[in-house]
């Protein structure tokens, strides 16, 4: 498991961007280093240090609330997508998806395909594809598939 996480925490870290003071994510969520929301406040500050040491233990975290939700024997590029699409849209979230369903019936390749579907936000009240999220769920889906 440590080498998928390692390869999640350096997917996500480009896609989500740093801020060391709290933001308001695209659907208006405090958000402050790595795309982190539990417990922000704005308002709130961090280091550089504490946002790098946040990001690698909620990433595994993330991978420890989806790992029953996966086949214990997948490859770790696929491994990695799938905690870094988790980090995006909660264990929850991804627990409950066809990316989950997909890859515990044996469909691989299906769920590696799946992770296209989540690249909408709800912006202004409507529910629309946002360019940053597709864009990420394309190099999801390509290190999905790169396991394969």
């Amino acid at each position: 498991m440590a080498a998928a996480i390692a390869l999640a925490i350096t997917t996500i870290a480009p896609w989500e961007g740093k801020e060391l003071r709290a933001y308001r994510d695209i659907v208006g969520i405090p958000t402050i280093c790595f795309g982190e929301t539990k417990g922000v406040k704005m308002g709130d500050v961090a280091t550089e240090a504490e946002c790098q040491t946040q990001l690698a233990k909620r990433v595994a975290q993330f991978e420890a609330e989806i790992r029953p939700c996966l086949p214990a024997d997948l490859p770790e590029q696929t491994r990695a997508a799938f905690i870094s699409a988790a980090y995006n849209i909660g264990s929850h979230g991804f627990c409950g998806s066809s990316m989950s369903r997909r890859a515990l019936a044996g469909d691989l390749r299906g769920a590696c395909d799946a992770i296209l579907m989540w690249n909408k936000a709800r912006v202004n009240g409507k529910l629309q594809p946002v360019r940053g999220m597709t864009n990420r769920r394309k190099a999801e889906r390509d290190l999905c598939l790169s396991g394969l």
